[in-house]
């Protein structure tokens, strides 16, 4: 290893070790609840006080995660649950009224967004931002990879180790387990065989 590289690695682990303690003295005495070895770096906006943590989970630079308490005179119960070894890259637009939940060891790469809400648009006489919100739950399972600018939308459900490809638009509905799901609107692309130990296309 060059001394350089050396250096470069030391600064990085001081500053690892500078954003752990800020978060635990600015952020976590704020939270529902917060694990251990959390860390959180320069949100946007953030609700803490709906969201439970567990162990490990890092949240990168420009975060908005909300939780909606109050709108168009409806008031929200939001809860939202990050699992343990949640990691979560830069530029994450997550909004809630009742439920998102993420599991252990789910990766999000930048620039994704993630809401349980919808603006109805059907009563043209007012505009969607004015309209009373609807929301569906939003589960995300174990070991998931949402790769860069995807969007999860209302009412979805992917089970244990998905991965949701870059640019895809997710709706309403049920993913099993072990499958790729991309493009506008998703569709699964790959599915695993556990018997057979094989990565297929569906027909």
């Amino acid at each position: 290893m060059s001394f350089l590289s050396a250096i470069y690695q030391k600064t990085e682990s001081l500053g690892h070790m500078y954003n752990r303690i800020k978060t635990y003295v600015f952020y976590a005495p704020f939270f529902k609840s917060i694990g251990k070895k959390c860390i959180i770096v320069s949100p946007i906006k953030l609700t803490p006080d709906v969201i439970e943590l567990g162990n490990n989970v890092h949240i990168f630079k420009h975060a908005r995660i909300e939780g909606i308490r109050y709108y168009q005179g409806e008031k929200y119960n939001p809860k939202i649950v990050l699992g343990d070894n949640v990691f979560i890259q830069q530029n994450l637009h997550l909004t809630c009224a009742n439920s998102i939940i993420i599991e252990a060891n789910t990766a999000i790469a930048p620039n994704v967004s993630i809401t349980d809400i919808h603006h109805p648009h059907e009563d043209i006489t007012q505009p969607p931002e004015l309209q009373k919100l609807e929301h569906l739950n939003v589960e995300i399972g174990k070991n998931c990879k949402i790769y860069n600018n995807a969007v999860i939308l209302p009412g979805v459900k992917l089970g244990h180790h998905n991965i949701v490809a870059a640019n895809s638009v997710i709706l309403k509905g049920e993913y099993p387990d072990y499958c790729v799901i991309g493009g506008i609107p998703g569709k699964i692309l790959k599915l695993y065989n556990e018997n057979k130990k094989v990565w297929f296309k569906p027909e």
